[in-house]
């Protein structure tokens, strides 16, 4: 049975909704990041769940070695457009393990996380980024920050992106966040919907699926300028982790 976010993100009209406007954003974050992190120069990174590759091309412009994985064939095929010596893109399934030992940082941005059905695939998803690191490497997790995603819900609205309208609604219960998309094209016979469903993983939630795996936070931001966290007033939870063991 597919999945809704196999389905959604192989499409087109996810990445225009989501990504088409904002490399600029993409691009400072990255910065703001590598800035924090200071890595070497040869240092070897893993992007999960990297989608068509913004972030990882940002990562590899800097000089350093790439390499994005993701779920979906489509954005893979596209990402693979863009691949160099420094920069490799494979497509991949988070839950499943990955390479060994092998990378100094692993990234997973844009609340990339949270999809699954059961916590047992959660904590696979976790499990293979903490394998994938050397010891002593470094894990970035960007999420939403569940209290301010409540407090700050636009419940209806619509954007209309060259030509073609999407309606969004968006609601919530104790365990999920979910977002319904309509979307009207004129090359469409008839509208296209999906939802989304992203669970509600706190500060805590992460502590405890990190520490299982080996990973303990380290540093916790509340937005992509890097200001502290806040649990009410931050739109962003960013976690770097550090694999102890």
């Amino acid at each position: 049975m597919q999945t809704w976010f196999k389905e959604w993100f192989n499409t087109p009209y996810y990445h225009q909704l989501y990504f088409k406007r904002d490399d600029k954003e993409a691009a400072a974050f990255i910065d703001k990041l590598i800035q924090y992190l200071k890595p070497g120069a040869e240092a070897r990174m893993l992007d999960v769940a990297c989608g068509k590759g913004r972030h990882s091309v940002q990562l590899a412009g800097k000089g350093f070695d790439i390499t994005g994985i993701d779920l979906s064939e489509d954005s893979i095929l596209e990402a693979k457009n863009q691949e160099t010596d420094r920069l490799h893109f494979y497509q991949h399934d988070m839950r499943l393990p990955f390479w060994i030992n092998y990378f100094d940082y692993a990234f997973n941005f844009f609340t990339s996380f949270g999809y699954f059905k059961t916590q047992r695939e959660h904590d696979n998803a976790i499990r293979t980024i903490a394998q994938s690191l050397r010891l002593k490497g470094t894990f970035v997790m960007d999420y939403l920050n569940v209290h301010y995603a409540e407090d700050n819900m636009v419940h209806q609205s619509e954007k209309e992106i060259d030509g073609i309208n999407y309606i969004i609604t968006k609601w919530y219960d104790e365990t999920h966040f979910y977002k319904k998309i309509l979307i009207e094209d004129e090359a469409l016979q008839e509208p296209l919907a999906f939802t989304e469903k992203v669970a509600k993983f706190s500060l805590g939630d992460f502590t405890d699926m990190f520490a299982y795996q080996g990973l303990q936070i380290k540093e916790v931001f509340g937005d992509y300028q890097f200001a502290n966290y806040s649990v009410k007033k931050s739109p962003r939870l960013i976690m770097i982790a550090e694999k102890i063991k």
